[in-house]
């Protein structure tokens, strides 16, 4: 064991403080102290306006209520005049147009007696009418630039549609891919995850408090992602070491970004509902990360304390949230209800009512609201801007970034533009809603590129292109294979068009089966019979069991759900005008039975590749995942030179890793290269390996490219048990390749 612990608590954020029994529910409720300049104008403003207000016009500005009919969970509190009258209304979510906004905000400002604007909220979690390719998708391109930009015209959107506040980043690590919301976040590793999240909080505020920008949500605070058996709102049974060191950073990393609000999770952590654990909500978020913003619970979570077996009644699970640290209760209507009877009778500080108004209130002031509550509802704006070109370019742009080759034998791809005879076949050949995905906020099928559309926007005229659907998604009917099969014998190509449907992924969307579903392998069997070059374009929301699918197809495309711009991206990438780039930020293991099989799983005492049958594996499959890690192909090749490095890092705790990467193939391209870690001895078990740098590089065919990475010694520590980031001297793997499992090794010494 190395003798030499260096403890940095306070490193990177001071993730986590105290220990295991600091996580209580029934702590006192201690308002957190802001301090502000006598002379600022909003502090000014706001404790002005609160002195006007009553208790019942107070609690009011903490309670979200459903504007609309699209529901993400049970339908409970209800929007009402009288609650408009009382001042009852703080929050409007699911709504979205200027002139249903407008309406909203008219009736607000006409019946409230203090005039105090709605905040309007929706999910806009990847495009608001125009629709980008879903969070994981868009995570493939590995292009931090590219997320703030698709993040940033999704915010230019919404609030030229007269949204305030978007309920995104969902930046929960998901190493399961049978949990369903995978779709909407980064995939399974921190590093990645933590970029991508600030990236996406600045691009959603990128012109903060103007209207042509709206606040941020970093969701689901915390580990959300870890559902027992994936399956959405299970409990989540976790160390507090693998919570501060998996699950924590990428939210740190919103706060460390500027981001506005964060959102409870449903699930339980170490026994204590997130929406309900005060230790989390307020000990870490606020007194730890100086996190300034305002809380919101998930859709019914305070109501739901009570299913969860911590809360008897309402008024106990309102009680519990509020002081826990949840500012705003979400559509059930638990603190209208119940809040003011306890501060009453004093089970609930009047300070700590003011504190929370007053962060919501601030939110308000800081958008213009006060100064003009229709400030964000102009029909000229939202016309000018929704769905403008650039918007439609960016998506395009967007989708073809995100697209990942897996396969591509005997150089399948890309088809000829010459190519006489195509057969296309599959159930998302010729869809227009299902390849949105999940989460399309407004997006309509009228706007969206079929991958019929855009074949035929490709090559015009000049190709024979016969279309047949071959089989639904689910259905058991065969009845269109024959007719299938002719097309397919008939033509030069065969491009197969599969996956799942939209809401197969997203909330409350947990599969156990992670094949093809439905005929669709069956389909892919009587193509194959055919003899013709089968070219598979893969939509799904999370990574499938492709075992058999990767032995039928010729060429295989992970296309995800691209968005609007479906087709015209699906066909860039097929005919050569885009050349692949992206790679895989989770793994696709072999067989259901391998989940959870991610990439930096820790070692074992007996590790699954010793010659021997006693060993951490199934006997049955091997431990290896399909596609691992970091994993795509290109209609290019790329040859990296020997890695360069010093034997050890520098006295100031730097080592520069350098690799040469030669583009040797036919074409341009982009290559990601990419930089694991590895702890070789520790005081406590670690990672196999780690990705703890990237680079995304475009490289002229033939040219080569000199890549540096800055490695620090205070990125190659850990959480251990009492809650201490400590980083340790000793050995390290330095590792630099194409993806988790292709790479070159040194070893580094670090010297204390």
């Amino acid at each position: 064991m190395k003798r030499c612990i260096i403890a940095l608590s306070f490193v990177m954020g001071s993730l986590l403080v105290g220990n295991a029994h600091d996580i209580t529910p029934d702590s006192p409720q201690k308002p957190v102290k802001k301090e502000v300049r006598s002379s600022d104008k909003e502090t000014l403003f706001v404790r002005n306006l609160m002195k006007k207000m009553t208790l019942t016009e107070k609690i009011g500005q903490l309670s979200q209520y459903v504007g609309g009919e699209l529901l993400t969970g049970p339908k409970s509190g209800s929007l009402t005049d009288s609650l408009f009258e009382r001042g009852m209304v703080g929050s409007i979510l699911n709504v979205g147009g200027v002139d249903n906004l407008r309406k909203l905000q008219q009736r607000n400002m006409q019946l409230s007696r203090l005039k105090i604007p709605v905040l309007f909220a929706f999910d806009v979690i990847h495009g608001y009418k125009t629709i980008f390719p879903t969070p994981l998708a868009e995570s493939c391109s590995w292009d931090l630039g590219l997320m703030f930009e698709t993040a940033k015209a999704a915010a230019m959107e919404a609030s030229a549609s007269g949204i305030h506040w978007t309920f995104a980043p969902m930046v929960d690590v998901a190493r399961d891919p049978r949990w369903g919301r995978i779709v909407e976040g980064a995939g399974e590793d921190t590093y990645l995850a933590s970029k991508i999240a600030a990236a996406r909080v600045k691009g959603f505020q990128w012109n903060i408090g103007e209207p042509n920008s709206v606040y941020a949500c970093a969701k689901h605070f915390v580990a959300y992602g870890a559902p027992q058996a994936g399956r959405d709102y299970a409990p989540v049974d976790l160390s507090l070491s693998t919570l501060s060191e998996v699950y924590l950073p990428p939210f740190k990393a919103c706060v460390d970004a500027g981001v506005k609000t964060f959102m409870s999770a449903f699930n339980s952590v170490n026994g204590v509902p997130a929406t309900g654990n005060r230790w989390l909500m307020t000990d870490l978020l606020r007194h730890q990360w100086g996190f300034q913003g305002f809380v919101v619970s998930d859709w019914n979570a305070v109501q739901e304390l009570k299913a969860h077996g911590v809360a008897e009644t309402d008024d106990d699970a309102a009680l519990m949230a509020f002081k826990a640290g949840v500012d705003m209760n979400m559509t059930d209507g638990l603190y209208n209800r119940c809040l003011e009877a306890d501060v009453r009778s004093g089970k609930v500080d009047l300070q700590a009512i003011d504190a929370s108004v007053e962060r919501i209130l601030r939110a308000k002031y800081a958008l213009g609201l006060f100064e003009d509550p229709y400030r964000f509802l102009d029909n000229k704006r939202e016309r000018q801007v929704v769905r403008s070109q650039s918007m439609i370019d960016l998506a395009r742009k967007a989708a073809v970034s995100s697209m990942v080759l897996l396969k591509n034998d005997n150089a399948t791809l890309p088809l000829s533009k010459q190519t006489k005879r195509i057969a296309l076949i599959g159930p998302l050949a010729n869809n227009r809603s299902e390849v949105m995905g999940s989460w399309k906020a407004r997006g309509e099928d009228a706007d969206v590129v079929t991958v019929l559309d855009g074949i035929k926007n490709k090559l015009g005229s000049n190709v024979s292109l016969q279309y047949v659907q071959g089989c639904d998604f689910l259905a058991p009917s065969k009845d269109e294979f024959s007719s299938a099969f002719e097309a397919a014998k008939q033509s030069d190509v065969i491009i197969a068009v599969v996956g799942e449907k939209a809401l197969m992924s997203g909330e409350s969307r947990s599969r156990a089966i992670l094949r093809l579903p439905g005929q669709q392998e069956a389909l892919l069997d009587t193509l194959r019979k055919a003899g013709k070059p089968l070219v598979v374009v893969l939509m799904s929301g999370r990574p499938l069991c492709l075992e058999k699918v990767d032995k039928q197809a010729d060429a295989l495309v992970e296309a995800w759900f691209p968005g609007t711009q479906c087709g015209n991206a699906v066909a860039d990438i097929l005919f050569g005008d885009a050349v692949p780039s992206g790679k895989l930020t989770a793994s696709f293991p072999l067989t259901e039975g391998q989940i959870p099989n991610y990439y930096n799983y820790k070692r074992s005492g007996r590790p699954g590749d010793m010659p021997y049958s006693s060993t951490v594996r199934h006997i049955d499959v091997p431990n290896k995942n399909l596609y691992p890690f970091g994993y795509g192909l290109s209609y290019t090749s790329f040859s990296y030179g020997e890695m360069q490095c010093p034997q050890q890092f520098n006295p100031d705790g730097s080592l520069q890793v350098s690799v040469d990467v030669t583009n040797t193939g036919s074409y341009d391209g982009e290559e990601i290269v990419q930089l694991y870690v590895a702890d070789k001895v520790a005081s406590m078990v670690r990672p196999v390996k780690e990705l703890k740098g990237f680079e995304k590089v475009f490289i002229p065919k033939g040219q080569t490219k000199h890549v540096v990475f800055t490695v620090n010694v205070r990125d190659l520590g850990f959480w251990d048990n009492n809650m201490q980031y400590i980083v340790e001297p000793g050995m390290f793997d330095v590792m630099v390749g194409k993806n988790s499992e292709e790479l070159q090794k040194k070893e580094v010494l670090w010297k204390k």
